[in-house]
């Protein structure tokens, strides 16, 4: 607002331009406001859920493009045409990679093509290529990061306190990319990647490197042992978690849905005049993203611009109800939550390989038989869903072969 003398402050003409663009961007999106000011979706279908994240996918592809346009044709080469994919013969193995590896850069490539834009993730992360051994080229992305500290349908089935939480979060990952890429998807990939997570080198890996992290805050030792992962489908309602199960065993259980709080619908040109705006006005979420704060983080910040400016904390919840699941990886991972056990069973964990196979068995080589349009795909047809321009001339996304490209179905 302007001062007693009538001239605006810095901070008062960034809140203007924030105003102006938050009803601009939501209008763009289709939402449409309540009487109470709380967002109502227009459908709760999959197409336009997918709608709604265009114009964020559209940006992220528009900050890739010389990223995309210099080693894109490179990395194509990792990707299989249907004519290298042998149903029978689909071997996965799990790579672990560092950034600033020609790996890293096919990783970041390669998650571009999610129908639904992935987050970076937050604190302590494990990026996973997931290779078919059969012909060497790649089959599907798994990213595990820091979980939320608060999410109420994890919370209530492991019935901790918030101290119990604050002590043994550690030993809980979040799932933030989970898919299989073309041919691939086509033919259930997704279930065998979304497996592998609940594998005995992936929980080997997280001791390597976990185990014996030492915390920030208190400088003690975590003793990290990963006992469960948990994930939220991107679209509702999930078609891939759901009833996930090989040879008896449960992969992941559904445990509730989320509140529709988030923050996707907000830009990232629009969120970086919103922490300008919190730094002018002093606010601690000004300082950025440190460890320790969580996911919930850029949440928190939005939050606290809105409130300032006066706005319902109800523009915040944009309505889509994301599926929650769990995979406990240690049979007795709610009793270690809980504190009621501290040494971790894993004795029902397979290996990588021995998954692949039942995966292969139960879901691949049966989708192939009954369908075999796989065989026609070619990695050329991913460049236009790499590029923003083409993207934006689209009236909606359809759910053809943008719907088969993310796992969080």
């Amino acid at each position: 607002m302007p001062t007693s003398r009538g001239i605006l402050t810095p901070a008062d003409v960034l809140e203007r331009r924030i105003r102006r663009k938050l009803g601009r961007h939501l209008l763009l999106l289709g939402f449409e406001r309540e009487t109470n000011g709380a967002l109502r979706l227009a459908s709760a279908s999959k197409d336009h859920i997918r709608d709604l994240h265009r114009l964020q996918r559209m940006d992220r592809l528009r900050k890739n493009a010389d990223f995309l346009q210099g080693r894109g044709e490179e990395l194509l080469g990792w990707f299989a045409s249907g004519a290298e994919v042998d149903p029978h013969a689909i071997a996965p193995s799990l790579e672990l990679i560092r950034a600033g590896t020609w790996q890293s850069d096919l990783f970041r490539m390669a998650s571009l093509l999610w129908s639904v834009p992935v987050s970076q993730g937050y604190g302590r992360r494990m990026r996973y290529l997931v290779w078919d051994t059969s012909n060497n080229r790649l089959l599907g992305l798994i990213a595990l990061g820091d979980p939320p500290f608060n999410l109420a349908a994890r919370d209530s089935v492991i019935g901790w306190t918030s101290q119990e939480r604050a002590e043994r979060l550690v030993h809980v990952m979040d799932a933030f990319i989970v898919g299989a890429v073309p041919p691939y998807s086509f033919l259930l990939g997704g279930k065998l990647v979304a497996c592998l997570i609940r594998s005995r080198e992936v929980v080997q890996a997280f001791s390597r490197r976990y185990h014996n992290s030492v915390g920030v805050i208190s400088g003690e030792s975590k003793r990290a042992s990963l006992v469960a992962v948990t994930t939220s489908s991107a679209l509702g309602r999930s078609s891939l978690y759901n009833r996930l199960s090989l040879d008896g065993v449960r992969y992941f259980s559904r445990i509730g849905f989320t509140g529709g709080w988030g923050h996707f619908h907000v830009p990232d040109d629009l969120f970086e005049d919103m922490r300008r705006y919190l730094t002018l006005r002093r606010h601690a979420y000004a300082r950025g993203y440190e460890f320790g704060d969580g996911p919930n983080w850029r949440l928190r910040s939005i939050r606290a611009t809105l409130d300032l400016m006066g706005y319902d904390p109800d523009l915040l919840r944009h309505g889509v109800n994301r599926e929650v699941f769990i995979s406990w990886l240690a049979s007795n991972g709610g009793e270690i939550l809980s504190g009621e056990r501290r040494r971790p069973d894993y004795s029902t964990l397979r290996r990588v390989s021995d998954i692949g196979a039942l995966a292969r068995e139960r879901w691949m080589e049966p989708r192939a038989l009954r369908d075999e349009s796989f065989r026609q795909w070619h990695p050329t047809e991913l460049l236009p869903l790499l590029d923003w321009r083409l993207i934006s001339r689209r009236p909606i996304t359809t759910g053809s072969q943008a719907s088969n490209l993310t796992g969080h179905g």
